[in-house]
């Protein structure tokens, strides 16, 4: 089990390394391509779409990562409403309705890169990149998503971590 947690671990935090260099790239892509337009008055081809194909690229490979961290929007008011027991259950129920939705959009991401990968699916642009390597952040993205979430149950249910992070202050003794 710690081997899984560990391995996950690693692996959101190298997704949110290459989401943190496929952002660089974009803004340094954008710099570019603004230098191009306005400073040397030339046309660009491709800038515009690797940039758009890179920031998603970027939120599907970096949302492991975010996961693990915490660093997600998160609405604590029903969980801090409720007992200890109460919350440990909102929790489990919560990240295994999450880590179902990803698997199942891991399957269908996966299918639908499949058929761009066998069909030689290609932007109809200029630049026309295949659109296997676009797609493919998305299967990796959401199965990395939810090994995060099988991880979180499992700290979750081994009392590595209390339930949505909050620690019962009632429970403690001053």
């Amino acid at each position: 089990m710690d081997l899984f947690i560990r391995f996950t671990d690693a692996l959101s935090r190298l997704l949110g390394i290459v989401a943190a260099i496929l952002l660089l790239v974009a803004v340094i892509v954008v710099c570019q391509m603004v230098f191009l337009r306005y400073g040397l008055n030339e046309s660009t081809s491709w800038q515009t779409e690797f940039v758009t194909y890179a920031l998603i690229a970027s939120t599907f490979l970096g949302a492991p990562y975010v996961l693990l961290t915490r660093g997600h929007v998160n609405v604590e008011l029903v969980p801090m409403a409720l007992g200890p027991r109460a919350r440990f259950a909102l929790a489990v129920l919560a990240y295994g309705l999450a880590a179902a939705l990803c698997l199942i959009v891991t399957w269908y991401s996966a299918l639908f890169w499949y058929e761009a990968w066998e069909g030689g699916w290609s932007s109809d642009t200029i630049w026309a990149p295949p659109l296997w390597k676009v797609y493919l952040a998305m299967p990796v993205g959401f199965a990395a998503l939810s090994l995060q979430y099988i991880a979180d149950i499992l700290c979750l249910l081994r009392g590595h971590e209390p339930p949505f992070g909050l620690v019962d202050t009632n429970s403690e003794t001053a």
